[in-house]
């Protein structure tokens, strides 16, 4: 999708989402983004290769690259990707791990949109991309779940992070049904919902 096909499909009548929540476009780090990030770091090592899908800010690739891995950050969003190239990390445009060869890399993380959100209320910009998870708030990773076997190396793992809004039990059963095993690594409780990171591998 081109940017101006994006922007043909935003509502002209009503603001763009990151103008209303008064943010940039792209989406910074938040509570979801620390926890992932410290959860990945802990689990990779130095040298590995690794994606960082859906990057945004660039926040949790900027973490593993500190530590010493090699990664890349992918991004539907064309400002995250010159973002995070500013920021002297590797960016390629792309839809999830639609580009990325079988068995490309040791690591792979996600922080999805994964808020609920009923079509109706959905606003079409690229702050609202960043945030809606659809109706179930699994629009977008049931298809990472169903697609990051494959890129995985042998010894691989991926790391993702998922809401109790989202219904962490149903986001397990369906990574068990793409041969997937998972367990939770980390995790923190809010009033309005509890984050975990899971860490996925290939069965």
């Amino acid at each position: 999708m081109t940017d101006d096909e994006q922007s043909s499909e935003l509502d002209v009548d009503r603001p763009a989402l990151a103008d209303q929540r008064g943010v940039d476009t792209v989406y910074g780090a938040s509570e979801d983004s620390h926890l992932l990030a410290e959860a990945a770091v802990e689990g990779a090592k130095e040298g590995e290769r690794a994606l960082d899908i859906g990057t945004g800010s660039g926040y949790v690739a900027g973490a593993l690259a500190e530590a010493g891995v090699d990664v890349v950050g992918t991004d539907l969003n064309p400002a995250a990707c010159r973002q995070v190239h500013e920021a002297g990390i590797s960016a390629v445009r792309a839809n999830l791990l639609d580009p990325i060869r079988a068995d490309a890399v040791d690591l792979v993380v996600f922080n999805p949109p994964y808020l609920p959100t009923d079509p109706e209320t959905e606003w079409g910009d690229w702050m609202q991309a960043a945030l809606s998870g659809g109706e179930d708030g699994r629009a977008v990773v049931d298809p990472f779940l169903a697609d990051v076997g494959r890129v995985l190396q042998d010894d691989g793992r991926a790391f993702l992070l998922v809401s109790s809004l989202t219904g962490i039990d149903d986001v397990t059963e369906f990574a068990g049904e793409q041969g997937l095993n998972s367990s939770i690594v980390a995790e923190e409780s809010f009033p309005f919902e509890r984050l975990v990171v899971l860490r996925l591998t290939v069965e």
